[in-house]
């Protein structure tokens, strides 16, 4: 894995998010925001290329917004 400042800069802001949602997840204790929280913490660790790593975490906060939306 190579560690530009790219892929810190992205690494630490998706998983600083997914602190937020992991914490508001547990203390409201829904399931899918603790999940989605954890997998955006832990994630960014497996994913090497700077692109993929930035889709996947748009798609999991964009599956947090719409299932928020939707009472999921």
């Amino acid at each position: 894995m190579h560690m530009d400042a790219g892929w810190l800069l992205w690494s630490g802001l998706f998983s600083i998010i997914g602190l937020a949602v992991f914490t508001y997840g547990r203390k409201q204790r829904v399931i899918a925001p603790t999940l989605i929280g954890v997998a955006l913490m832990v994630y960014p660790y497996f994913v090497s290329n700077l692109y993929a790593m930035v889709g996947v975490g748009v798609l999991l906060i964009g599956g947090l917004l719409v299932g928020s939306r939707l009472d999921l």
